[in-house]
């Protein structure tokens, strides 16, 4: 029969398929391996760099606020992508939880391997050590069982035989990498505790105020899934003194020194009041609750009275920041309560005014010499506070109402900056406005993470294992006693470590030969 005859009757071969078991399995191996996680790692600190440039909601909502007044375009696309919560975003937490799987797919087999090395004894000696990549021979005395006692002195792990001997020593080089992936492993699980069981707030509070620690006074809360009201730390703090240094001369004049809080604390309600100084990197601690400064601005004090002669507000305004260098700073004032009609003014304080030479004034220095509020608008008509909508404190109503005001004072008609004290009548006796003094406002970061410290314990740990691994090589030595001749040959099995190899299997060599007459 020919051979084109037998391939006739042969069937034709099956074609492979690659069901859902087989994609899975392929999945499960290209996540668990070292080149995946890798690859996690590196998005996971490049996703945190937009954390770093682009203000956070929870850290910086001031910051958030004036990009989005002064690019909203680029701000709402921040939003689209999440930039302004990174830590808390949805694609965050995919990296995230990808490099958690990822780690325990790499940890769990490489943990059972390295059992199972740890069991197995090292194997016997070759034949002909003189072809290993380090061999040395000299006329001795000793017998196997003392040059296995001498290399257990050097800590080798030691197997003998019938005339010879067989050590190996390195194991912490791979605990240290086994280490370091379970270090890894532990630092996500802390973060994740305190995801769950943490929390963060933001509140402005300004210089004589108070602040409770409860939900209802943050500004902006953010807890944990399972954190309750009752989680809080029941602490008090009244905020009594705000002080900033600036440099005064040189070319950093304006530069911020220092920034000091003066808070009177009480760490739990009926507790004694304490003293403390809130500085910058330098938290109020509560029990295992902290308390950072983040930021500052001014707020000056405002009197507004309405058109029948009542006092309709009065109080402090924070305001946005607009330049960081001069703190030039843009205030709303909104007054519901005015009659006949409600009342809201656009102001600009400047610290330090000084007049400009085409008539107007700005602020030439970040420091509080010589406060002045220049009025840009004042408006009478509905603002819109009734319509139930949340509105922002740094805007004084939504384009669509801003149309419908009726301007009382704009532009060129606008009066003089104000001087602390001074005040001005508004058009058609609707009322007055006075500037009535300056008190400065700072912003507060409460963290509570319970995670914090053993996520440090992890990073340290992570830090020691990767020494272990970078710096304890793996090898084995080798022992041959005949005829009162012994040969010793070593090799590494790290690979690029033979070079830092050769000094050690001299010296070695020098132990087991001590007191022997070397022959080469």
């Amino acid at each position: 029969m020919s051979v084109q005859e037998l391939e006739k009757k042969q069937p034709p071969p099956k074609q492979g398929s690659f069901g859902l078991v087989a994609w899975l399995r392929w999945i499960w191996r290209t996540l668990t391996s070292m080149k995946t996680a890798l690859i996690l790692l590196f998005l996971l600190a490049l996703g945190s760099v937009p954390g770093s440039l682009v203000p956070q909601r929870g850290v910086e909502p001031d910051k958030v606020a004036a990009l989005y007044e002064a690019n909203p375009t680029l701000a709402e696309w921040y939003d689209r992508f999440q930039l302004f919560e990174v830590f808390t975003s949805v694609w965050f937490a995919a990296v995230y939880l990808l490099l958690f799987t990822s780690l325990i797919g790499c940890v769990l087999p490489r943990t059972a391997t390295y059992v199972r090395e740890l069991r197995r004894k090292p194997p016997a000696a070759p034949r002909n050590l003189s072809r290993l990549p380090h061999a040395a021979s000299f006329e001795t005395g000793m017998d196997v069982n003392e040059a296995a006692g001498r290399l257990r002195k050097l800590r080798f792990r030691v197997v003998t035989g019938d005339g010879w001997v067989s050590a190996e020593k390195g194991y912490l080089r791979e605990t240290g990498n086994l280490l370091f992936h379970v270090a890894l492993l532990g630092i996500l699980l802390a973060i994740g505790a305190g995801s769950l069981f943490g929390y963060r707030g933001n509140v402005l509070v300004v210089e004589g105020d108070g602040f409770a620690n409860t939900v209802a006074t943050y500004d902006r809360f953010m807890p944990g899934s399972q954190v309750s009201a009752e989680s809080l730390e029941p602490f008090y703090f009244q905020l009594a003194e705000f002080k900033v240094a600036y440099q005064v001369e040189g070319e950093k004049r304006g530069q911020a020194l220092d920034y000091s809080a003066h808070l009177k604390v009480n760490d739990t309600p009926g507790a004694p009041t304490r003293d403390f100084e809130l500085k910058v990197n330098e938290p109020l601690e509560t029990n295992g609750t902290q308390t950072y400064l983040i930021g500052n601005g001014y707020a000056p004090t405002f009197k507004v009275t309405d058109g029948k002669g009542q006092v309709a507000f009065e109080g402090a305004v924070p305001c946005l920041i607009e330049q960081k260098t001069t703190m030039t700073s843009g205030c709303v004032v909104k007054v519901p309560d005015s009659q006949p009609s409600q009342l809201g003014f656009l102001l600009q304080f400047m610290p330090t005014s000084v007049p400009l030479t085409n008539g107007d004034h700005a602020s030439a220095f970040p420091g509080e010499l010589n406060p002045e509020v220049k009025v840009l608008g004042a408006f009478s008509g509905d603002l819109g506070m009734n319509s139930g909508k949340p509105q922002s404190v740094y805007e004084l109503a939504e384009p669509e109402v801003m149309k419908k005001l009726k301007p009382l004072v704009m532009g060129t008609s606008a009066p003089k900056p104000l001087a602390v004290g001074q005040s001005m009548e508004l058009p058609d006796g609707l009322g007055t406005l006075e500037f009535t003094g300056v008190k400065e406002w700072i912003t507060l970061q409460t963290n509570y993470d319970p995670g914090r410290w053993p996520a440090l314990v992890f990073a340290a740990t992570a830090v020691i294992a990767i020494g272990l691994s970078l710096m304890i090589r793996r090898r084995r030595v080798f022992v041959r006693i005949a005829d009162g001749k012994a040969e010793v040959g070593g090799l590494t099995r790290t690979e690029g470590s033979a070079a830092g190899f050769t000094e050690e299997f001299a010296d070695i060599v020098k132990v087991l030969s001590a007191g022997e007459k070397d022959v080469r």
